[in-house]
Formats: structure tokens, C-alpha cells, sequence
């Protein structure tokens, strides 16, 4: 009977979307109200179905539903199917109950826009796309949900496509998605010639009898596809310009849930990394890069949600690092996702609270003093502050802290050094985070006096003290009685053998709570204490030049991979027109040209032709006697 509810957890959202788009402006007036009611009932058979897998034991609490055969060629059988389990249910509640609460803040967010109806069908098969992504039981069936999670993204980031930039951005982050996919697919397909199935059961079930060659493959490729839709280095130059979205997209899709996506996708496939160690170890160290290249570029920004966007960059690097120290890192990785699923939601709902009240600006440099207009706004970003920076008693601190405790205790060199990185980027992110606040809402005002800020209304505040609570207190919750790893341990169960204590855990933290604490300082000197300009200053080091730019990252794909694609483009055309259109052209010539001699001998007279016959009679008594020669 519990199987039998799975799919009703892809099919009310998905219901959802297409009622909209297919009633049209006849849903103007409701809805809104329907697609966060189905989004609503969604969460609660997520929470109906996480009661009914507490009653059942450890190992007996995974289902799966078998909804149709979908694939049958040869030996290549696949199912649409569905499987629950301790991993999966994690994501069901975060997707539907972050999800609903971001409906609900568009209410009223989003009541002036004619086409709220269109952007709440984005929102609802959104939903849809990312329940089957991480409800699939096989690598095909998570690629259907891969790819619409791709397209409900494309389409809500260029929501205001009237904009041109807001049209290109979409265009950016769609095509970076997409070379992302080129490694799940590849992968998929390794996985098929290899292990000759698809399913995480079968792949899972058949990974010993396959090379560490064959392995590290699938397990590269499936690092490509996380960096793509987790915005990890080196295809992370999307998720900037992806703020072109209406503020509940970058809290839905960019904080949440769509971007870690690709650490569900590496957790899901521990057994493969677990025997690729070449592959684990290049999903540390790519992790470690992204959260330190995130972090940098978020000291740089003055778009409060581009500030955001490096923030998250940055925390998905963490997760992504976690997720490549092996079978002590799972857990905590999943822990990290779903406390920043909080506290990112969160402030990113605050960012478009500020926005509501100050006419839509981004720029920090005209804002100052907020906390007096906007109480409610600074307390519940300040929550979510406190847990991103990893302050006791907040989420951060017991998931970051887990994070940066496990890098160290690698041991040698790799563990300093991702351990390193990651203490380092807790300081860098303790500075950041302290700009963003005290530029907006510390000092003095600095907005124009048309502003007129204001607290925005209950049905957007309402959700941000909600994630606000689950800024505080979810971290506790996760690592009271080690009540995740418990849980997740029968779909990635930690391995002490991979765990030594070169740093215990107390250590950890006071030198984790002594970096943020010099990081919360520099800022302070420099942006409390100091008057801020409303004008950023143009002499400044070559560094801040860099990091405005996101560290060149733009201008290294554009040098290495656009410039030079356009000159392969260029040289194609031309050797289309000239081999392929030339040799069309050629033969059309030359069918005329035969056709044209030939017409010569049509002559008309009978004397011609009668010279051609017998012309002709003569060679074919000629051929004749030299055959039978």
C-alpha cells in the first residue's frame, strides 16, 4: 500500500503545472492557490510515507514501485520505477516542504505579475522534475527527472524574458547544464557496456566484477554531470547570472534544491566512488577549489543575491568536498545539504524581502540601516547568518564543522590540505556573510529618498521564520544521538576503517569559531566602522578587479571554448560550402554540361542519324569479333 503512494508524489505537482498552462488565463484568479495546495498535499504524502518508514526497521525500510515497463531492447531492460529509501526521503521532504513555503512567499511576492499563473505551473513541474529525480531507481530514470530540472530552470530564470540579459542568462545557464549532461549520459552509457545494467541495484550489485579502469570512468562522468548542475568548478560560470530569476526561483532552485543535485547524485553512487579512489579523490579537491572560489568572489559582490549565489557556490563546495572524503563523509555531506537547504532558503527569501521594500534594488551600497524598517527581515536573515558562518548553537556549525573536522582527519598531506581550504574558506565566509549584513542592514541609510522601505507582509515573512527555526535548530536535531548517520547508514554506511582522529572534534571547532571570528572582525573594521560609498570605488587592487569579475572565469571560457568555437564554426561553413555544396554544385554542372553536348547530336536530320546507326552497328560488330577472338 505504501509503495503504491510514490507516485503520487511526482504526479499532484506535475497535475499541478499542467492544469495551469492548459486552462491559461482562466487560472489568473486561482491559480496560484491550486499549485501551492498540490505542492502542499505533496509534502504531506512525503510526511505520510517518512511515519511509515519509522515504524519499520533499518534494513526493511526502503520501497520501490514499478510503474511500467519503458525500455525493452535485447538484453537493455529498464523500468520507470521508484524507489524510497533513507537517502531519497531526505530530499522528498526538503524539495515539497521548502517548496511549499517558497509557494506561499510568492503569493504575495509575485501578486503583481501578470503571468503569476505561468510562473506558478514553472514552480509546480519544478517540483515534479525534482521528485523524480531523486525517486528513480535506476541512472535513466534519474535522467528524465536530470533534464526537466534543467528545463523548469531554463524556463523560470528567463521568466522576465522581455529582458534581453535575463533571456541570455537563462540561455548561460541551459547550455552549461547541458555540457554537465553530456557526463551523466556518458556515464550511463559506460555503466551499460560494463556492468550491463543501468539500476542503482544492479550497478551497485555488479561493481566488484568490473575493472577500477571501468569504474573511474563512470565515477569521472558523474563528477562532469554534479559540476554542471551543482555549479562546482570548472562549470560554475552560470549560477551568478542565474539571479535573473525572480528572488523564490534563486531560493527554490539555487539555495535548496536543484543545485545539489549533484551531491544526492555522488551520494547516491558511493559504491562506484567507493571503488574509484582516483574519482573520490577528484571530488575532494574539486569540492575544495568551489568552496574557496565561491567564497572569494562573494567578497567582491554588491548584488546582494549575486552575493548569495557565490555564498551557495561556496556551501555546495563543502558538501561536494565531504562527499569525496568516502564513507565517513556521506552522511555529513547530506547533513550540510539539507541545514543549508534551511538558512540558504532562508536569507535568499530575505534578500527578496529587502528587494519588496526598497523598489527592487540589489545594490547593498544603497542600502544601510534596514534592521529599524525591516525587523522581522534582519532577525530571520541574521538566523540564517549566524548558521552559514557556523556560530554554536546553529545549523552551520554541527554540519560545516563535521566537514572541516573529517578533511582534517584524512591524515598526511591531502588531509591538511583539504582540511586547510576548508578553514579557510569558514573564515572567508565569515567575512562575506558579515558584509552582506551590515551593509544592509548596519550603518547608516544610504537609499535615494524615493525609497521608502518597509517590512513586507505576513505571507512572506511567515515562511522566512519558518526556515528561520529550521536555521537553529535542525543541526541539532541531525547530530543529537548521531540521529542522520543512524539513519542514512543502510545507503552509506560509514567506514571507521577510513577515519583516524588526527584532530578531535573540540579542536575542530575552536579553530573553526576562531577563523569565523577573525573573518566577522576584518569586516566590521572595514564596513562598520567606516562609512560605506554608494558608488563602489574604481581604485582598488588588481585582487577586488578580479573577484568583480568572478575571478575571470567568464573571460577564460569565452578565450578558450567560445572564441575558438566560433573560428571552428567559421572554418565548418566554409569547408561546407566549399567540399559539400561544391561537390553538390559539381555534379549539377556537370549533368548540364553532359546534357548540353549531347544536345549537339540531335541534329533532326534523317541522314545524321542514319550515319549514327550504322556508326554504331559497325562498333558492335567490332566488339563482337574481338570477343570471340
Amino acid at each position: 500500500m505504501t509503495s503504491n503512494l510514490l507516485v503520487y508524489l511526482i504526479a499532484l505537482p506535475l497535475f499541478g503545472s499542467a492544469i495551469l498552462m492548459l486552462a491559461g488565463r482562466r487560472s489568473d484568479k486561482w491559480g496560484h492557490l491550486f499549485a501551492t495546495a498540490l505542492s502542499a498535499s505533496s509534502f504531506g504524502v512525503g510526511l505520510y510515507l517518512f511515519s511509515q518508514m519509522l515504524s519499520r526497521s533499518g534494513g526493511n525500510r526502503a520501497v520501490t514501485q514499478n510503474l511500467f515497463s519503458w525500455i525493452s531492447v535485447g538484453t537493455f531492460q529498464v523500468n520507470a520505477g521508484l524507489m524510497l529509501d533513507q537517502l531519497s526521503i531526505c530530499f522528498v521532504l526538503l524539495i515539497t516542504g521548502v517548496g511549499t513555503l517558497i509557494h506561499i512567499y510568492s503569493i504575495a511576492y509575485m501578486s503583481h505579475d501578470l503571468d503569476r499563473r505561468r510562473f506558478f505551473s514553472y514552480l509546480n513541474f519544478f517540483i515534479a522534475a525534482m521528485l523524480l529525480l531523486v525517486l528513480g531507481d535506476s541512472y535513466l530514470n534519474l535522467y528524465v527527472g536530470w533534464e526537466g530540472v534543467g528545463l523548469a530552470s531554463y524556463l523560470l530564470i528567463g521568466f522576465w524574458n522581455q529582458k534581453p540579459t535575463y533571456a541570455t542568462a537563462a540561455k548561460k545557464a541551459f547550455v552549461a547544464n547541458r555540457v554537465g549532461d553530456l557526463g551523466l549520459s556518458l556515464a550511463i552509457m559506460i555503466s551499460f557496456a560494463t556492468l550491463g545494467t543501468v539500476s542503482f541495484a544492479g550497478v551497485k550489485a555488479h561493481a566488484g566484477q568490473a575493472s577500477t579502469a571501468s569504474l573511474t570512468a563512470i565515477g569521472i562522468m558523474l563528477l562532469v554531470a554534479a559540476t554542471g548542475k551543482s555549479a562546482q568548478f570548472p562549470l560554475q560560470a552560470w549560477l551568478g547570472d542565474a539571479m535573473a530569476g525572480p528572488t523564490p526561483v534563486s531560493a527554490l532552485i539555487h539555495a535548496a534544491t536543484m543545485v545539489t543535485a549533484g551531491v544526492y547524485l555522488i551520494v547516491r553512487s558511493n559504491f562506484i566512488f567507493d571503488a574509484a579512489p582516483t574519482a573520490q579523490l577528484l571530488v575532494a579537491i574539486i569540492g575544495a577549489i568551489t568552496l574557496l572560489f565561491g567564497a572569494v568572489i562573494g567578497m567582491a559582490k554588491d548584488d546582494i543575491k549575486k552575493a548569495l549565489a557565490a555564498s551557495t557556490m561556496s556551501q555546495i563546495g563543502y558538501m561536494i568536498l565531504g562527499a569525496g572524503l568516502g564513507p565517513v563523509g556521506y552522511a555529513f555531506a547530506i547533513m550540510h545539504l539539507l541545514t543549508h537547504g534551511f538558512f540558504k532558503a532562508g536569507m535568499f527569501l530575505g534578500a527578496g524581502s529587502v528587494m519588496h521594500g526598497m523598489d527592487d534594488e540589489v545594490n547593498m551600497r544603497r542600502y544601510g540601516g534596514l534592521r529599524k524598517f525591516m525587523p522581522i527581515t534582519f532577525a530571520t536573515f541574521g538566523l540564517g547568518y549566524l548558521a552559514i558562518i557556523g556560530v554554536p548553537p546553529f545549523a552551520g556549525f554541527y554540519s560545516k564543522d563535521k566537514i572541516i573536522e573529517v578533511a582534517f582527519n584524512m591524515g598526511g598531506i591531502k588531509g591538511v590540505t583539504l582540511g586547510g581550504a576548508a578553514m579557510l574558506g569558514a573564515a572567508i565566509t565569515a567575512f562575506y556573510m558579515t558584509r552582506v549584513v551590515v551593509m544592509t542592514f548596519a550603518g547608516n541609510k544610504r537609499w535615494d529618498e524615493k525609497a521608502h522601505p518597509h517590512e513586507s507582509p505576513a505571507m512572506m515573512w511567515i515562511p522566512m521564520v519558518l526556515l528561520a527555526v529550521g536555521s537553529v535548530a535542525s543541526g541539532f536535531i541531525f547530530t543529537h544521538g548521531n540521529s542522520l548517520v543512524n539513519w542514512l547508514a543502510p545507503v552509506v554506511a560509514p567506514n571507521p576503517e577510513h577515519h583516524s582522529e588526527m584532530l578531535k572534534p573540540a579542536v575542530v571547532s575552536i579553530m573553526a569559531l576562531v577563523a569565523v571570528l577573525i573573518g566577522i572582525g576584518i569586516a566590521i573594521m572595514k564596513y562598520l566602522r567606516k562609512d560605506v560609498p554608494v558608488v563602489a570605488p574604481e581604485n582598488v587592487s588588481i585582487f577586488t578587479k578580479i573577484a568583480r569579475r568572478d575571478l575571470l572565469q567568464d573571460d577564460f571560457n569565452e578565450a578558450v571554448f567560445m572564441r575558438p568555437g566560433q573560428k571552428l564554426t567559421q572554418g565548418l561553413v566554409v569547408a561546407d560550402k566549399a567540399l559539400i555544396d561544391g561537390a553538390v554544385r559539381g555534379v549539377a554542372r556537370m549533368t548540364v554540361g553532359t546534357g548540353s553536348t549531347l544536345r549537339n547530336t540531335q541534329t533532326g536530320f534523317v541522314r545524321s542519324y542514319a550515319m549514327w546507326i550504322l556508326l554504331g552497328a559497325i562498333g558492335l560488330i567490332a566488339a563482337i569479333w574481338v570477343v570471340t577472338l
